[in-house]
C-alpha cells in the first residue's frame, strides 16, 4: 500500500488536476494524518495507520514557512495559481484555522495578489462560526459531498465523530452560493460492500441536495492516485460525463477531472 503523507506546514507547489499550480498548506502534523473522516480513497491513508507523534504547526510557523516560500517562488518561480489548503486531514479542525487564513490571505496579497487562496474541506467543521467567516473570506471555498446516502457516508467516508448529511447541507446552504461543491465518485468494494456511487439511485438525490445548495461550481472527480482499499475503482469518463451533463442541466456550472 503507498501512502502519501505530506511535509508540514507547506509542501509543493504541486500540479492540481483542478486548481493549477497549488503550493499547499498543510495544517497537520508532518508525520501522520489526524481527520474527521477516514476515507476508503484517501492518499494519506486510513486515520489508524499513520497516528502522528509530532504537533500541528502553530499560526507562527504557518506564516513564517509561508512567507519564506512565496519569497523565494517570487524571485525564482514558479508564480503559484493558487494557495491550498490541503494536507494530512481537515485544514478547519485547526484551532487557529481563522487566524492562520487571514495570516495567508495578507501574504497573498503582498506577493502574489492574482493567486487564489483555496481551502478543501470535508465539511465537518461548518458547526464552528469562526470556521465558516473564514471560509467566506477566501476565493474557492471547496466543501465535500460525496453523496447523501448516510450509509454509504458511513461506509466510505467513515467520519470519526457525530455527522448529520442534512445538517451539513443546511449548512451549505447558509453560505448562499459562496461555495463550490466536490464530490467524489468511484466504484469497486470496501469489505465486500459495492461503493458505486455514479448509479442513479445516488446521482439523483445528490443531484437534487446540490441544486438546493446552489454552489457557484461542482467539481466532479474520481480516484487519482493509490487508495489505502485496493478493491476501490475510477469511474470512467463515460460516467462522469453523464452526470456532468445532469449538473449543466439542473443550471449549475461544473468541471469534471478524470
Amino acid at each position: 500500500m503507498s501512502t502519501i503523507i505530506y511535509p508540514a506546514p507547506i509542501f509543493g507547489p504541486v500540479h492540481s488536476r483542478r486548481l493549477g499550480v497549488s503550493l499547499g498548506i498543510n495544517l497537520m502534523p508532518a508525520d501522520g494524518k489526524v481527520c474527521t473522516f477516514d476515507c476508503v480513497y484517501c492518499e494519506c491513508g486510513f486515520n489508524a495507520d499513520f497516528r502522528p507523534r509530532q504537533r500541528r504547526p502553530t499560526r507562527e510557523e504557518v506564516r513564517e514557512a509561508l512567507e519564506a516560500r512565496l519569497q523565494d517562488m517570487q524571485a525564482n518561480g514558479p508564480a503559484p495559481d493558487v494557495l491550498t489548503f490541503a494536507g494530512n486531514g481537515e485544514p478547519t479542525a485547526h484551532p487557529h484555522f481563522s487566524e492562520i487564513i487571514d495570516d495567508t490571505l495578507a501574504l497573498r496579497d503582498r506577493y502574489f495578489p492574482k493567486a487564489k487562496v483555496s481551502v478543501l474541506s470535508n465539511s465537518t467543521m461548518l458547526f464552528r462560526p469562526e470556521v465558516v467567516e473564514a471560509l467566506k473570506r477566501i476565493d474557492n471555498n471547496i466543501l465535500k459531498l460525496d453523496t447523501v446516502d448516510p450509509e454509504y457516508i458511513r461506509r466510505v467516508d467513515r467520519p470519526t465523530g457525530a455527522y448529520d448529511v442534512n445538517d451539513i447541507i443546511s449548512r451549505m446552504k447558509a453560505f448562499e452560493g459562496q461555495l463550490i461543491i466536490q464530490t467524489m465518485f468511484m466504484k469497486g468494494t470496501h469489505d465486500g460492500l459495492s461503493v458505486d456511487n455514479t448509479t442513479d439511485h445516488y446521482v439523483l438525490p445528490w443531484l437534487d441536495a446540490v441544486r438546493d445548495i446552489a454552489p457557484r461550481q461542482v467539481m466532479i472527480y474520481t480516484i487519482d492516485r493509490e487508495t489505502p482499499d485496493q478493491n476501490l475503482q475510477k469511474a470512467t469518463p463515460e460516467e462522469l460525463d453523464r452526470i456532468a451533463a445532469l449538473v449543466r442541466e439542473a443550471g449549475m456550472e461544473v468541471s469534471v477531472s478524470y
